[in-house]
């Protein structure tokens, strides 16, 4: 139930969608006798879109989410295995073309593939099924694999996980996947920004990892002040930021995490 309502009522809690959506129920209601309202609501909907697009709105929350992890600290040694979360390959469209199609957050992928091999023991286990409400059977794993070996990464030490339709399913398939001893010492890989929500679900599934944050999108505190000359820009980081504050606000508020704002413990995120 936590998934399909989060695919059916998540999208429009975004600013992009929320603002068109206001903006077309005040064109709606010029027809009426609350055409004073409709015009008002048109207004809002227009100069909230604009702040959204153009002012640093969207690098303020998405800077504490970023900042939360530290950079990964490799002076502790060589990794017992790697974590990489799915988001960066389209599977629809992976399909469609016969090959792996990456649109967004590559970083993952590259950072990850780069680890493998400068830990050439390392297992490495990559997280992505279909997070799409009504998808067929293409998922990102199943085009992960081709494009691991095509950056150096040998085949056997892959292992690809399909099931998974958002990060707790990640969280718990992984762990399974993993069947983790005592000591062992695993990387989780993901967007910064989404690090904390991430995280905080794989502690709640008991999986003790060490946060790897890549894919940053904003920079210093001088990002905080800097506003966007292309508006698409800015409202992208402002839906990725609202998404992942209230992502964190609904897996707390439903037990899916302990912490409303998970952050480093020992040993970088290691909860002992």
């Amino acid at each position: 139930m936590f998934f399909f309502l989060s695919k059916i009522v998540g999208p429009w809690l975004l600013p992009t969608n929320f603002l068109i959506g206001a903006g077309l129920l005040g064109v709606a209601l010029l027809a009426t006798r609350y055409a004073r309202a409709g015009r008002r609501l048109m207004v809002f909907a227009i100069l909230m879109f604009a702040i959204a697009g153009f002012s640093p709105l969207g690098n303020w929350l998405l800077y504490p989410l970023e900042q939360r992890f530290p950079p990964w600290n490799a002076g502790r040694g060589a990794p017992y295995g790697i974590i990489v979360l799915g988001g960066s390959i389209d599977a629809d469209l992976s399909a469609a073309h016969d090959g792996a199609v990456v649109r967004s957050a590559a970083d993952r992928i590259i950072a990850a593939a780069a680890l493998a091999r400068r830990y050439p023991d390392a297992h490495v286990i990559f997280s992505g099924g279909s997070g799409n409400l009504i998808s067929n059977d293409a998922r990102e794993a199943d085009y992960a694999g081709a494009l691991f070996e095509s950056l150096g990464v040998d085949k056997a030490r892959l292992t690809m996980e399909r099931r998974s339709r958002n990060t707790q399913e990640n969280a718990e398939f992984s762990k399974a996947l993993a069947a983790t001893t005592s000591g062992e010492r695993w990387l989780l890989v993901t967007s910064a920004y989404h690090m904390p929500r991430s995280i905080g679900l794989f502690r709640k599934a008991g999986f003790a990892v060490e946060a790897y944050p890549v894919d940053w999108r904003v920079g210093g505190r001088s990002d905080l002040f800097a506003f966007k000359t292309v508006a698409g820009e800015g409202l992208g980081y402002t839906d990725i930021g609202l998404r992942e504050w209230i992502g964190l606000l609904a897996y707390w508020l439903t037990g899916k995490i302990d912490e409303p704002f998970p952050g480093p413990t020992t040993n970088q995120g290691i909860k002992r």
